[in-house]
C-alpha cells in the first residue's frame, strides 16, 4: 500500500490551520494535560471508551493491538486503562533491536519482572515509524501485513492466561495522506479497512458459547474510515456478518468538517 507524502501548506491555508488549532478545545486540552498525550486523537479514544461501555477498562480485556500506532496517543490511553504508569518500565534499551529480538527478549509483559506500578495484560503497538517508549506497551516497528508479522504479534501477546496469543481488541486509527481527490481518498480508506480486517480476522479472540449457554464476549475491532458508499458496502460484506454488533460512531472530538467516523465492532464470530 503506497502513501502519498503530505503536501506543503500554502500561506493562506497554513494561517487558517493555525487559527483552527488555536480554537480547538482538544488541542488545548492535550497541551495542558498532565498525561501529555502525544496526539489529539487520544481524546477520540477516551470519548469512545467512556461513551460505549468502557471496553478498554474491563478486567477481562487483557490483550490489545494498536495498528499504525505512531506517535502513540492511542497506546497511551490503552496503557492508562490497563493501569500502567510512567515508573512501570523503561524499554529505551530496546531501540536498535530487531522486532523478533524484542519479543524474544521481553516475551510477554505479564512475565517481565516489574516493580509495583505495573498494570494488567499485554499491549502491542505496530507502526513503520519508530516510537518513543510507552510504559506497558511493546512497540514493534514493522508492517503489520508483512509475512511473519502475525506470528510475532501472537508471540508478544502470549501469557499464561492467553496461551494462544489472541487479541481481545484490535485498534486502527490509520488514514492515508489526503490527495485532494475524493475518489482516490475513498479508495485509500477502503484499502486500509481491508488490510486491517485481514489482520484482525486472524488475531481476534473468537466469541464462544459453552455447554451451559454462557457466551464469551469475543474480540472487538475499532476501525476508522471515511464516509463513502464503498465503505458502507465494506461494512455490509465484511463487518456485519462477522461481528455480533457493529456501531457507527462520529465522536464529538472528531472535527465537524471531517468525513471520518469509526466502526465499533463487538463480538468477533470468526466466520470468515
Amino acid at each position: 500500500m503506497s502513501f502519498r507524502p503530505t503536501l506543503p501548506l500554502h500561506k493562506k491555508s497554513s494561517t487558517a490551520w493555525l487559527a483552527r488549532q488555536s480554537r480547538d478545545p482538544f488541542v488545548k486540552a492535550r497541551l495542558s494535560s498532565p498525561s501529555s498525550y502525544r496526539s489529539r486523537a487520544a481524546y477520540k479514544l477516551i470519548e469512545l471508551n467512556d461513551k460505549w461501555g468502557r471496553f478498554l477498562s474491563r478486567p477481562s480485556v487483557r490483550s490489545v493491538v494498536d495498528l499504525g500506532a505512531a506517535p502513540g496517543g492511542w497506546s497511551q490511553v490503552v496503557a492508562e486503562n490497563f493501569g500502567w504508569t510512567l515508573e512501570a518500565v523503561d524499554n529505551v534499551e530496546d531501540f536498535g533491536l530487531r522486532e523478533e529480538a524484542k519479543v524474544q527478549k521481553r516475551g510477554s509483559w505479564s512475565t517481565e519482572p516489574m516493580n509495583k506500578t505495573t498494570g494488567r495484560g499485554n499491549i502491542v503497538a505496530l507502526d513503520l515509524l519508530p516510537m518513543v517508549p510507552i510504559p506497558g506497551v511493546q512497540m514493534l516497528q514493522m508492517d503489520f501485513l508483512a509475512l511473519g508479522s502475525a506470528r510475532i504479534v501472537r508471540d508478544a501477546l502470549k501469557s499464561s492466561q492467553n496461551p494462544e496469543g489472541t487479541a481481545d481488541i484490535v485498534l486502527s486509527d490509520m488514514a492515508a495522506n489526503f490527495s485532494g481527490s475524493k475518489i482516490r481518498d475513498s479508495q485509500m480508506s477502503l484499502d486500509i479497512c481491508h488490510a486491517v480486517f485481514d489482520f484482525a480476522k486472524d488475531a481476534l479472540t473468537v466469541r464462544t458459547v459453552d455447554e451451559r449457554g454462557k457466551a464469551s464476549c469475543g474480540g472487538i475491532l475499532l476501525l476508522k474510515h471515511f464516509a463513502h458508499p464503498l465503505l458502507q458496502e465494506f461494512r455490509k460484506e465484511h463487518l456485519e456478518p462477522n461481528f455480533r454488533l457493529v456501531h457507527y460512531i462520529k465522536p464529538e472530538s472528531s472535527r465537524a468538517d471531517s468525513a471520518e467516523g469509526y466502526w465499533l465492532c463487538r463480538g468477533w464470530l470468526g466466520r470468515t
